[in-house]
């Protein structure tokens, strides 16, 4: 269960710097639970190569990111996947009650970076489409080490800042301010990635 104090500490560290890490957002029985989805959806063939660009612009460019996607539908999400759903719930509603951000809703996907994978410095927020409010990312990487690479690598007034992909890691950041990439990875790295939109996704044509 996602306590008070998590809450309090995503959106304190958002308004100071724009960014916020937690830990132990998701517990080891609960992220063992939600690969064994990731498994499922493997084997089934679910997980695709990911674009860049809006829905309007899509493009799969491998010299920009190599990443795999697989999208999750919240009605037919799985009860370990709807675990998580629920707690990025709880963030949003939280969020908007006390940074009065008008999130509407979110979009959500299962995220693999098989080794020599990255994706390069780039913003959330599309030039034409500036919906994307807060960007999410909570990692499920069990016993990562330094050497298995993948690190968040955020560009901030102060310099570059880099996240370690840990298992329960939850880090979020403004989409419109905050250009991140992600580093080569030297081992599969595996996340659940997601945006908070001021709008509902059915008037994404909008």
């Amino acid at each position: 269960m996602l306590e008070e104090k998590h809450l309090d500490q995503i959106a304190d560290q958002l308004a100071d710097r724009d960014y916020a890490v937690i830990d132990n957002f998701l517990s080891g029985e609960e992220i063992h639970a939600i690969l064994e989805v990731f498994d499922i959806h493997k084997k089934d063939g679910k997980f695709k190569r990911a674009a860049i660009g809006d829905s309007d612009n899509k493009t799969v460019d491998q010299s920009v990111r190599k990443d795999l996607i697989k999208w999750i539908e919240n009605d037919n999400a799985k009860s370990p996947t709807q675990v998580f759903l629920n707690r990025i719930d709880a963030v949003k509603d939280f969020l908007n009650r006390t940074c009065f951000l008008g999130i509407k809703e979110y979009e959500t996907h299962f995220t693999i970076y098989p080794p020599g994978a990255f994706y390069k410095k780039h913003l959330d927020q599309f030039n034409k489409n500036g919906h994307r409010k807060i960007s999410f990312i909570c990692y499920l990487n069990v016993n990562w080490q330094p050497e298995d690479g993948g690190e968040l690598r955020m560009f901030l007034p102060d310099g570059a800042l880099d996240i370690a992909p840990i298992a329960g890691r939850l880090v979020c950041f403004r989409s419109d301010v905050v250009e991140h990439e992600v580093l080569v990875c030297n081992a599969n790295r595996y996340s659940l990635t997601g945006w908070m939109l001021d709008q509902y996704i059915d008037l994404s044509f909008l």
